[in-house]
């Protein structure tokens, strides 16, 4: 019996959900997965699963094995790296979860820049907005925007993400600079579609001070950047994240409006599950990212002299 083989295929079942999820990412048959997991079974005297005709769920021994596992593995692989006679060199596959706006825009040029530094490096990004299980879809990490809950991930910072509000010149010539917050009620508003109660903007000044207006909105979707290039056209004002519309904000195709009120800050993190050891090429990047998005971020000099 091959301990470490029946354990890689057992946190693959658990990983994936099944057997033949488990035996698709090992690309092996069924029959060798289900034999490993006998085996196992067998050596400990426990039950690791709680089987049914739809899905394996963990008995709490298989749980418990399932964190020892995982850490006992990325302890070989820890000696391994540590005595190659490549050590120093990062290789190996990375699979991230990226949002498709902020990944496109600021993450690409990141990680080309990160492949000229390590071209052993082998990417594999999901660009999509939807929140990914890491363990279960078999990430490495993600990128995520938002306030995150209290979960078992590991969740390092990476940037602050402010909003502004903007509209085209020639909307506001032909519509007026909106002076307070209560007079975006006669203005055509932009909005994101994604958002819960996209139909208020719920606003804080800088002094911390919350605001809530109701708005009519004039247009929605569901893509920051197609919201953005209609407030180029001069459709209306859009409440958007810097990191969209800097680079118009800094030609003067959109003009900052309101500059003291913003919707309250979230962060940009990357976040991955959290076990004992962290694979070299997980942390290289992570901390690659930390130190590329430190500080205030180029998406956010724009801010620094809004009209109102």
């Amino acid at each position: 019996m091959d301990r470490f083989e029946n354990m890689r295929a057992f946190i693959r079942v658990v990983e994936a959900g099944s057997i033949s999820g488990a035996a698709d990412r090992l690309g092996v048959a069924k029959s060798a997965v289900s034999r490993r997991l006998k085996e196992l079974e067998e050596h400990l005297g426990v039950e690791l699963f709680h089987r049914t005709t739809r899905r394996m769920n963990l008995t709490d021994s298989g749980r418990a094995f399932y964190h020892q596992s995982v850490r006992i593995l990325e302890d070989v692989l820890e000696a391994e790296l540590a005595t190659s006679h490549a050590h120093g060199t990062l290789k190996g596959s990375l699979k991230i979860a990226l949002p498709s706006t902020f990944g496109l825009m600021h993450m690409g040029p990141a990680i080309n820049e990160f492949l000229q530094a390590h071209p052993q490096i082998e990417f594999d990004l999901d660009f999509n907005d939807r929140e990914v299980d890491l363990i279960q879809e078999g990430f490495d990490l993600a990128i995520r925007i938002a306030n995150l809950p209290d979960s078992s991930l590991i969740a390092r910072r990476l940037a602050p993400i402010h909003t502004v509000m903007c509209a085209s010149p020639s909307y506001l010539e032909s519509r007026g600079i909106p002076q307070s917050p209560d007079e975006l009620k006669q203005h055509q508003c932009l909005v994101y579609s994604l958002l819960r109660d996209f139909d208020y903007w719920h606003l804080t000044d800088r002094n911390g001070g919350e605001t809530r207006i109701k708005i009519q909105p004039y247009l929605k979707a569901s893509t920051g950047e197609f919201l953005k290039d209609a407030a180029v056209e001069g459709q209306g004002i859009i409440l958007v994240p810097t990191f969209i519309a800097y680079k118009e904000i800094e030609n003067g195709a959109l003009v900052a409006v309101l500059g003291d009120y913003m919707m309250p800050q979230i962060d940009a993190y990357a976040i991955y599950p959290q076990t004992r050891h962290l694979s070299h090429r997980v942390r290289a990047f992570v901390d690659f990212l930390v130190k590329r998005f430190g500080g205030t971020p180029y998406w956010d000099l724009c801010l620094q002299e809004p009209v109102s």
